[in-house]
């Protein structure tokens, strides 16, 4: 289950036509859960317990450690884990920090 604060529920094809948008998409699994399940394309793993202060970072050194652009603020960000509950958490961290 994929989480949007527009739409808390993404289906897989809603997630497929963001993703052409350039929508960031964080997965807050485990990275053993990565290494078992596999890694969804065009995603950038970030577990939920490193995501706070991923979040913080300064983005030179979020660049260093995830490969990727820092998200801003209103940058449009999609979550997702295995079963929807830390995709949830997630956006409450995300939001609890500014982001829209």
């Amino acid at each position: 289950s994929l989480c949007a604060a527009a739409a808390p529920d993404l289906s897989y094809q809603e997630l497929k036509d963001l993703k052409k948008a350039n929508v960031l998409h964080i997965d807050v699994r485990e990275r053993w859960e990565i290494d078992r399940f596999g890694k969804i394309p065009e995603s950038i793993n970030i577990p939920l317990g490193e995501l706070m202060e991923a979040l913080q970072m300064d983005p030179t050194e979020f660049k260093e450690q995830y490969n990727q652009k820092m998200p801003s603020k209103s940058d449009p960000v999609v979550f997702s884990c295995l079963a929807g509950t830390r995709s949830k958490q997630a956006l409450g961290f995300a939001m609890s920090l500014g982001f829209s």
